[in-house]
């Protein structure tokens, strides 16, 4: 299993424990949560069943197919016909009895999937989960509970940081990521798809490391030819991905969309003040759930940039699927069926790449301190955008401001081959850290840094950087 090991090492040492074990796994959508489980535990489930989406389905009668479905996996596992439960309590403690018949001293193994998609409004089924671990499961040495969901918000309020009766009751939570540039050429290959480092960092700007989306590149076909077949086909099988990612997992998944597309239109994001005026939203608790509902489901990050107050906190988009998206399909013509091939050369795709790759080096902090040296010195990293700078302004793509007295001001490019600085590019970045330098400490010091593909052409000027993290850095 590609970059899992650390997971599934930890889920079998839960396994093998002697005593009663709840499990909380979670993660964007799409992101191999389910596949973990299954891979690791194949064949060793007591009990295993999944919500039902409530994507598309009314409100009304969605409990009853609930707890429809969850009898009839009962059913499915060896149970004997009884009349189907008409509330969570009743549900439960037919799981409860039918464990008990087949309880045979060995580690008894339970798995809900999708666990928020159970929860249907005024279903009570907190409240019965809650009686089924405490009054019952957690008693019982040779039991493992594992939950999964893909809403991270409902993850951490309703079971991780509960502070009623599921209090302290995770005994281990996991935290699925999508893969990083290293474990994505690990999948490819595995795949048996020959796809250089170069297109591997575009599928990351277009899939953001998430398996489920990799997993469709075919490898009898180029890069361009796959991104074509996938988005700008008629019958494309991720054109409606964007829709049904925030329908299976929000509530609210128009306004949620609406802030997304929001901080999609500025690479550094928004102040909760500016979100609030531009979307003409009322400032109050719905808002801040929302926000911390996208922070949880790693939609979104919010940060300080480099120079600001606590309290000007910003807000930044940084799932590539999204920003891939918006960018190229949404509220758009219909594209050429071979648009990407036909434009790969492009000055949009050129454009995009830019700001893309930006997010991909935003996304390996790791690989980049790595690089530099300094794995073990601590940072804060932040964009940085001089508002008060007369004339074209100042934005720095990436600061890395180390305790060791150091700041990385960090130029990003992604380029087809070695970086060339010119006299005119060579005078902004000296400019740039002449105007950085100024807002920092004296004690302070200030090294150019270029993030690029291939590295940087050596000549008069490439004196601007004093270090170089090149394309292959990012996969270490």
């Amino acid at each position: 299993m590609i970059g899992r090991n650390r997971e599934v090492k930890e889920l079998n040492r839960l396994y093998n424990s002697n005593k009663a074990e709840l499990v909380a796994v979670y993660g964007r959508r799409r992101v191999g949560k389910t596949y973990l489980i299954d891979e690791t535990f194949n064949g060793r489930f007591a009990f295993r069943c999944g919500g039902l989406s409530p994507s598309g389905e009314e409100p009304k009668g969605l409990l009853k197919k609930q707890l429809r479905n969850f009898y009839n996996t009962l059913e499915s596992y060896g149970m004997k016909k009884c009349d189907v439960p008409d509330n969570w309590l009743d549900a439960f403690f037919l799981l409860e009895k039918f464990l008990e018949v087949k309880d045979d001293g060995t580690r008894q193994l339970v798995f809900l999937d999708e666990l928020p998609w159970l929860d249907t409004p005024r279903s009570g089924f907190i409240s019965a989960f809650e009686s089924f671990w405490n009054n019952w499961a957690c008693h019982r040495k040779n039991m493992m509970v594992i939950v999964c969901g893909s809403a991270n918000s409902w993850i951490q309020d309703k079971l991780i940081n509960n502070h009623g009766g599921l209090y302290n009751r995770v005994t281990y939570e996991i935290k699925l990521n999508p893969f990083n540039l290293n474990e994505c050429e690990q999948f490819y290959k595995s795949n048996n798809v020959n796809i250089s480092r170069y297109d591997i960092v575009q599928s990351y700007m277009i899939f953001g490391g998430v398996p489920f989306y990799m997993g469709y590149i075919k490898p009898d076909m180029s890069f361009a030819q796959n991104i074509d077949e996938l988005f700008f086909n008629n019958y494309g099988t991720l054109i409606n991905e964007y829709d049904r990612l925030f329908s299976s997992v929000f509530t609210n998944p128009e306004v949620i969309k609406s802030i997304v597309e929001l901080l999609y239109t500025r690479s550094f994001g928004y102040t909760r003040k500016e979100i609030v005026n531009k979307l003409m939203l009322s400032e109050g608790g719905h808002l801040t759930k929302n926000l911390n509902a996208l922070i949880a489901s790693d939609f979104v990050v919010k940060y300080v940039p480099f120079g600001c107050k606590k309290n000007e906190e910003h807000y930044k988009l940084i799932d590539p699927f999204c920003i891939f998206y918006l960018h190229f399909i949404a509220h758009k013509k219909k594209q050429s069926d071979k648009f990407w091939q036909q434009n790969t050369t492009s000055a949009s795709l050129s454009s995009w790449r830019g700001f893309a790759f930006e997010n991909v080096c935003f996304n390996h902090i790791e690989q980049i301190k790595f690089a530099l040296g300094i794995p073990a010195v601590i940072t804060e990293e932040s964009a940085w955008s001089n508002r008060e700078d007369e004339g074209e302004g100042t934005q720095i793509d990436l600061l890395i401001k180390r305790n060791d007295n150091v700041i990385n001001m960090c130029e990003i490019k992604y380029y087809s081959g070695p970086f060339k600085v010119n006299k005119d590019y060579y005078s902004k970045i000296l400019r740039r850290q002449s105007i950085l330098a100024e807002k920092v400490s004296p004690k302070m010091a200030i090294h150019s840094t270029l993030i690029t593909t291939f590295g940087l052409m050596n000549n008069e000027y490439s004196g601007a950087f004093v270090s170089t993290v090149t394309m292959d850095d990012l996969f270490r």
